[in-house]
């Protein structure tokens, strides 16, 4: 049996760390300590750890409404994000954005976004600048099967590619958009082939595969 080396521990750490995250934040929304919404991350624990393990510590990272996972895979403060789910000041919002706004620019996550696909052009809009201030970073742009439905979606891919903006969009497809299943609201399943519309390589990878 190999040795875990230390990428993979941390590995394991981060998805441990999301798991648990996710089980108090379900526990404490069910007694209505939790005002608002949340939607939680349990099961995907590995898509945010392994992605964002790929990334430099100043890349950018935009979410999706489904955020508490991206933020403690980057390594912002759990009591911190918690804190922010309880509304409280000391919340890296200061408890003013609850659960699908986590931002937290200490560790370039750009917050999550409470709209479909809301989030993608604003990760273009990332990546212009990126690209007009001619650093050496990349924004990793997270979104769902449901959202690769949506115009902004299209709008933000052409764009990313008719300038080569420097954005990674990575879809979390779990199958279901909220309660809608993938195959009744796309004539289009294999979701990482819309990139080719667009002249951009899309890959496909076992998101319960950390490695």
């Amino acid at each position: 049996m190999a040795i875990p080396n230390a990428d993979q521990i941390k590995l394991y750490h981060d998805m441990c760390l999301i798991r648990r995250f996710e089980e108090g934040v379900a526990e404490a929304y069910a007694e209505s300590f939790i005002g608002g919404f949340t939607h939680l991350y349990t099961g995907q624990e590995a898509v945010a750890a392994g992605s964002i393990s790929a990334l430099n510590h100043d890349d950018y990272v935009n979410a999706t409404y489904r955020d508490h996972a991206h933020a403690l895979a980057r390594g912002s403060d759990p009591g911190r994000l918690m804190a922010e789910l309880y509304g409280r000041t000391s919340g890296v919002c200061k408890g003013k954005g609850g659960s699908m706004h986590f931002y937290d620019d200490e560790y370039y996550i750009l917050g999550g976004y409470g709209i479909v696909g809301g989030n993608l052009p604003l990760a273009a809009g990332l990546g212009l600048s990126v690209q007009m201030k001619d650093e050496d970073r990349v924004v990793m742009a997270f979104f769902g099967d449901g959202a690769s439905n949506n115009g902004v979606f299209h709008e933000s891919l052409n764009m990313a590619k008719l300038w080569n903006l420097p954005v990674i969009f990575l879809c979390e497809n779990n199958f279901y958009g909220i309660a809608t299943d993938v195959r009744i609201s796309s004539s289009f399943n294999e979701i990482y082939k819309k990139a080719q519309g667009y002249g951009m390589p899309g890959h496909v990878v076992n998101g319960m595969d950390v490695l």
